[in-house]
C-alpha cells in the first residue's frame, strides 16, 4: 500500500502535497480494494505437506475437508444476496465451468479463447470490487474531511472533493484493465521464472516486480482520474499568481494612459506606452 501511495504522490505536481485530500482518498480506498481482492483472490486451503502413506492421507482429508468447505462456502453465498452471488459469478468454480483457467490467463493446457474468457472475467471481478470499494473508499474520505470541516472552521479543503459514483467509475476501469493485466502478466511471469530460478532469485524478483506493480498501479490510477476530470485540482497557487499578474498589466497600462493624458500626448503616445508596459510585465 505505501509503494502505492509513493506512485500516486510522485504523479502528481509537486509530490502531491497540495492535493493530500486526493492521496487521502486513494489511501482509503487501496486499503479496502488489498483487504477484498486478497480475500477473493486467496486459496481456501493448502495441500498438506509430508511423504509417505501418512503424508498421503493427510492430503486426501485436506481436499476432502477443503472440497467440503468449499461447498458450504458456495451454499452459503447462495444466500448471502448480493455479494454472496458477485463473489458466486466470479469464481474459480465458474471460470471452470467455463472451460477457463480457474486462476490466471497463462496457465498452461488451455486455448486463446479460454484464456481470454479468464482475462474477460477477472476484469469483471477487478471492475467489481473497484467500483464497490470506490463507493465505499470515496463517501467515507468525503465525510471525514466533512467531519473535520465542521470540527475546525479555520480548516478549508484544498481541493473539491470527488464525486463518488464518478471516482468509483474511475476506480472500476483502472481495476478492471490497469489492474487485472499487470495481475495477468506477473502471475504468467511467476509461472515462467519460478521452475528456473533458484529459490532466493524468485524471492527476490517477487518482491521486486510486486514493488513496482503498486507504484505502477498508483500511478497509472492518477492518470486515469485526470484524464476523466474525476479529481479536479483547485486553481491553486499558480492561478492565483497569474490572476495576480493580470491585475497588475492592468493597472500599470491604466498608469501609464493617466501620466500620457496628463502630459498632453496623443492616443499614439497611450497607445505605445501601455504595449511596453506589458512587454515589460511580460518579460518579469
Amino acid at each position: 500500500m505505501g509503494a502505492a501511495v509513493v506512485g500516486d504522490m510522485a504523479s502528481r505536481p509537486g509530490w502531491g502535497l497540495k492535493e493530500l485530500d486526493f492521496v487521502f482518498a486513494t489511501l482509503v480506498v487501496g486499503s479496502i480494494l488489498n483487504f477484498a481482492l486478497m480475500y477473493l483472490l486467496a486459496p481456501t486451503a493448502a495441500a498438506a505437506a509430508g511423504g509417505g502413506a501418512a503424508g498421503a492421507a493427510a492430503a486426501a482429508a485436506a481436499a476432502a475437508a477443503a472440497a467440503a468447505a468449499t461447498a458450504a462456502v458456495q451454499a452459503g453465498t447462495t444466500r448471502t444476496g448480493l455479494g454472496g452471488a458477485f463473489a458466486s459469478l466470479f469464481s474459480p468454480a465458474t471460470l471452470t465451468r467455463l472451460g477457463a483457467p480457474a486462476g490466471h490467463a497463462f496457465e498452461p493446457g488451455f486455448s486463446l479463447p479460454a484464456r481470454l474468457t479468464n482475462l474477460a472475467v477477472k476484469g469483471g471481478l477487478f471492475a467489481g470490487v473497484g467500483f464497490g470499494a470506490g463507493v465505499i473508499g470515496t463517501t467515507l474520505s468525503n465525510a471525514l474531511l466533512w467531519a473535520r470541516q465542521r470540527a475546525d472552521p479555520g480548516f478549508t479543503l484544498q481541493n473539491a472533493p470527488p464525486g463518488v459514483l464518478a471516482n468509483a467509475g474511475a476506480w472500476a476501469a483502472h481495476m478492471g484493465v490497469s489492474s487485472n493485466l499487470r495481475y495477468q502478466a506477473i502471475n504468467g511471469a511467476d509461472a515462467f521464472l519460478q521452475p528456473v530460478l533458484p529459490p532466493l532469485a524468485f524471492r527476490a524478483w517477487s518482491v521486486a516486480v510486486r514493488t513496482a506493480n503498486n507504484v505502477l498501479g498508483g500511478m497509472s490510477f492518477v492518470v486515469l482520474a485526470r484524464a476523466l476530470g474525476v479529481q479536479k485540482a483547485s486553481a491553486g497557487e499558480e492561478a492565483v499568481l497569474a490572476k495576480k499578474g493580470k491585475q497588475d498589466n492592468r493597472a500599470g497600462a491604466k498608469q501609464v494612459k493617466s501620466v500620457a493624458q496628463k502630459k498632453g500626448k496623443g492616443p499614439d503616445a497611450v497607445e505605445g506606452g501601455q504595449v511596453w508596459w506589458r512587454r515589460k510585465a511580460a518579460a518579469a
